[in-house]
């Protein structure tokens, strides 16, 4: 009885620990196409991870933002991921395709980008509830940022009305640290 009573502890207690040292890039999503991704693949990156709407006040700045920042540091091992949320005021009521086509024609988006998800409450996709609860920051509305370094910590957040700009000086902090790291790994 002592014996199965130890064993289920230990159980217990290596399932915690794992638990606890799980990051963002354990988890899956669905792309926007509906494929199921592991985030494992964006391990080894930097990413910035955003709650993205299509008819928000936010989308144009934000998307055009988003964009250009993927073309000046994605070369570099970085990466921005948008999930699309219809969440709040229901700005993003269309089809994953509907707007994967706003946002490639739009804002020729060439980030990755994955299928529609909750971020907040108790349906909220698991990877957004590692990054409410890691950050402390929940996401209130749509453009939320979350900063992910390439070992899949929560680095910094940043609520939609910080602009992109103001962040990238943190996030080409985090490129310029990994690209170090290489060069010292060679």
């Amino acid at each position: 009885m002592v014996a199965a009573v130890a064993t289920a502890w230990l159980l217990l207690w290596a399932a915690a620990c794992a638990q606890s040292q799980q990051d963002f890039y354990d988890f899956k999503a669905v792309n926007i196409r509906g494929k199921l991704v592991s985030l494992e693949k964006y391990r080894g990156s930097v990413s910035l991870v955003v709650n993205v709407a299509s008819e928000c006040g936010f989308t144009d700045q934000n998307y055009r933002a988003l964009q250009q920042l993927q073309r000046d540091l994605g070369p570099h091992h970085f990466n921005v991921l948008a999930f699309p949320c219809n969440q709040f005021g229901q700005q993003e009521p269309d089809t994953n395709r509907e707007i994967e086509n706003f946002a490639r024609r739009t804002y020729s988006v060439s980030f990755p980008m994955f299928s529609k998800i909750a971020v907040t409450g108790t349906g909220a996709h698991p990877a957004f509830k590692y990054l409410t609860q890691t950050s402390g920051k929940e996401p209130t509305w749509n453009f939320w940022k979350y900063l992910v370094d390439p070992d899949g910590k929560v680095v910094g957040a940043w609520d939609p009305t910080v602009p992109v700009a103001e962040i990238k000086p943190r996030i080409t902090e985090q490129v310029m640290k990994l690209i170090l790291r290489k060069r010292e790994d060679l």
